[in-house]
């Protein structure tokens, strides 16, 4: 067994490998950008080696300087973990010529299968299906065009060495095809050294299910189930489950051993996806084989009690797998959401600065700990103070739980995202709170186009449906109510001047500027401190809904813990807002409410208060987010049109064109090539 191994790679999963190494005792080595200097895989490992500036292509690309880090530190084997160089066959070969391992597949394998459009030819070659396709490289857009024609749209057009949702565009017309084959090229030689470009068909309404294998040295290859990850925005894996909630034994047996028929046939050592796509009738085909260790690795690990870090370590040394197919357990129900750094309210793009807040729910389970089952699980790259950079990949967190069955998995998911507390940057906990809500999603009716179907126009606060928005009121209330309390207890007040303790409130909700919409009145009484106990009316009359919360938690606790009407619940509440210091703002299953809890009398006096409305920006082009102005493709005293681009900003991996608002003349372009943008910040004027 090796003594010591490098981990080339950041965040997440380098600290996902470095935990292992650790149960293994196995000393480790990590490697990072200026960027990530102070980063927490950094911390956790018990070397580091800086590789150069931030960029990746100056740093976590440069297979020289990883290579020369390994050696000067003594480590024996390199885990690549997953993107950057982990599909790279010329950074494998190079670490096998060095005398070192490479913690993965043989070069010959990556080769092979890593390469997306050899993969589909030999996947052909051994007799599994595959999708319609043109599988040689393209060299020109107007050459997709007329490859995408004669396949008939829609076509998905793919990066050969994409992953991850890079490199990747689905068009349906001709405009499409050609902008997307830019797209593809540019993200594909940013993100991966390598512009190559394929077309395939895009079969409508698919399942996307994908087959974990695991191969040795020795000829043994065995699929350790299926993952369903069908949740997918862009093309990116939003929700992943194991096993599937879709498919029957008989399709499961059958992927299960195409895949591992396919391993087999390139001589597969380590641990690999199969992806396929699966049709409604549950006919499947061959997507692509991932030669590498998968982001949602954690569901397989849940419900087979398998440590996949572990046994890709103990094959790289040699070692024969411990256990043959029949040995397999599975065991309950696994979930994993990926915590992303993005704004859902702002079309999901990358939100980057200072973690002001990280404090992930009680976790129960432990990456490379398989002896606690059926409870929560982090993995996690970053901590609590620390900052967001905006040149890598936006996900900073993947929360999975393990439940006995589907049902009891997504009720554990949706008490771990209500306890999930970010703050500092925008999260799209939110927008996963709702998606575990959706009755399609409970009943396990979907495909990868579900979150196109239900959240066409972008998700917004109106789609985020409480199944009892008064208890966000009573909540309030509550904790008003408490801190009155509070208030009325502190010594040495004035007299005549002391808090006073009333049982009305009014309860002002307001939007995102502040404006107020909806004025409830709320009656709080059989309050007793002690217990934390309170009785909540919420409206006029007899027969408005009462609300009886218990809850022990402090008035500076953001999240809140306890039971109402004799059922449990986690929700945060805090004070204070972008527009609104004094307000109380409530977060429950995805749900926010921004609010004032006020006397009758103030609040009859702020209906009479004028609202200010925010500024017409309508003449200006922003920056949705923050990123690097890539192109400005505009000059002043230009016309353009509705819809024509104007801008590129890069930010996380991502190309993100922004366009015309309306038909009209620049005035002046704001913003230079090359500068950094904040959120907000006026790139283009047009004239009035």
């Amino acid at each position: 067994m090796f003594k010591k191994i490098l981990i080339a790679n950041r965040g997440e999963i380098a600290c996902r490998v470095i935990a292992t190494a650790k149960k293994m005792g196995i000393a480790t080595v990590a490697v990072y950008s200026e960027a990530d200097r102070e980063a927490r895989h950094v911390r956790l490992a018990d070397e580091a080696v800086c590789l150069g500036p931030a960029p990746s292509r100056e740093s976590y690309l440069v297979a020289d300087k990883i290579i020369a880090a390994a050696k000067s530190t003594g480590a024996q084997a390199i885990h690549p973990g997953y993107g950057f160089l982990s599909e790279n066959e010329d950074f494998a070969r190079r670490v096998e010529e060095e005398g070192l391992v490479f913690i993965g597949p043989k070069h010959q394998a990556i080769a092979a299968m890593g390469d997306k459009i050899a993969s589909k030819k030999l996947a052909k070659e051994a007799g599994v299906n595959t999708i319609p396709g043109y599988n040689d490289p393209i060299d020109t857009p107007e050459q997709a065009v007329q490859i995408a024609r004669e396949i008939g749209y829609p076509v998905m057009i793919k990066a050969s060495a994409g992953g991850g949702g890079k490199g990747l565009r689905v068009a349906y017309n001709d405009k499409e095809a050609l902008e997307g084959f830019t797209s593809c090229r540019n993200e594909a030689r940013a993100s991966f050294g390598d512009d190559r470009v394929f077309i395939e068909k895009f079969v409508e309404e698919p399942r996307h299910i994908e087959i974990q294998v695991l191969g040795d040295a020795y000829g043994n290859v065995v699929y350790l189930w299926e993952r369903e990850c069908s949740i997918q925005r862009r093309h990116q894996k939003v929700i992943e489950e194991a096993p599937s909630p879709f498919i029957s034994e008989a399709t499961r047996a059958a992927m299960g051993a195409q895949a591992v028929a396919l391993a087999k046939a390139v001589g597969y050592q380590s641990a690999g996806t199969v992806e396929f796509v699966v049709g409604k009738d549950q006919s499947f085909y061959f997507l692509e084989m991932n030669t590498r260790l998968q982001v949602e690795h954690p569901v397989t690990e849940c419900i087979t009690g398998l440590d996949l870090v572990e046994l890709m370590i103990r094959v790289a040394a040699g070692e024969k797998l411990p256990f043959a197919q029949a040995d397999i357990r599975r065991e309950g129900w696994a979930i994993e959401c990926r915590i992303n750094a993005e704004d859902p309210m702002r079309n999901f793009l990358p939100s980057t600065g200072r973690l002001v807040h990280f404090r992930p729910p009680a976790v129960t389970m432990w990456a490379a700990d398989t002896a606690h089952r059926y409870g929560v699980r982090v993995d996690t790259g970053v901590f609590e103070g620390g900052e967001i950079p905006m040149y890598y990949d936006s996900m900073i967190a993947k929360l999975i739980v393990h439940g006995k069955d589907r049902l009891d998995a997504i009720a554990k998911m949706r008490e771990a995202l209500n306890g999930f507390v970010i703050r500092g940057i925008s999260s799209n906990i939110p927008f996963q709170a709702a998606l575990m809500a959706h009755p399609d999603f409970v009943a396990g009716r979907f495909n990868t186009g579900f979150i196109a179907q239900h959240y066409a126009q972008g998700f917004r606060p109106e789609d985020i449906t409480h199944d009892d928005p008064d208890f966000l009121v009573a909540l309030a209330a509550f904790v008003r109510r408490k801190s009155r309390e509070f208030a009325a207890s502190i010594s040495g007040q004035m007299p005549g001047y002391g808090a006073k303790i009333s049982k009305d409130y009014v309860v002002i909700t307001l939007d995102a500027v502040g404006g107020q919409h909806r004025y409830t009145p709320v009656h709080v009484d059989e309050y007793v401190g002690e217990t934390g106990y309170a009785s909540v009316r919420v409206g006029q009359g007899d027969d408005a809904p009462r609300y009886k919360i218990t809850s022990t938690s402090r008035l500076n606790d953001i999240v809140i813990r306890g039971e109402c009407n004799g059922r449990p619940f986690t929700a945060q509440v805090e004070r204070g807002s972008a527009t609104q210091p004094l307000a109380l703002v409530v977060q429950h299953n995805g749900t926010r409410l921004t609010c004032l809890v006020v006397s009758p009398r103030v609040a009859a006096l702020h209906r009479l208060m004028p609202h200010k409305a925010p500024p017409d920006m309508s003449r200006y082009v922003l920056s949705p987010m923050p990123g690097l102005l890539v192109d400005v493709t505009v000059q002043p005293g230009q016309r353009v049109q509705a819809g024509e681009r104007v801008a590129v900003i890069e930010a996380m991996k991502m190309e993100n064109i922004l366009f015309a608002p309306a038909d009209g003349v620049v005035a002046k372009v704001l913003a230079a090539k090359g500068d950094s943008l904040v959120v907000d910040q006026p790139i283009v004027e047009f004239e009035r």
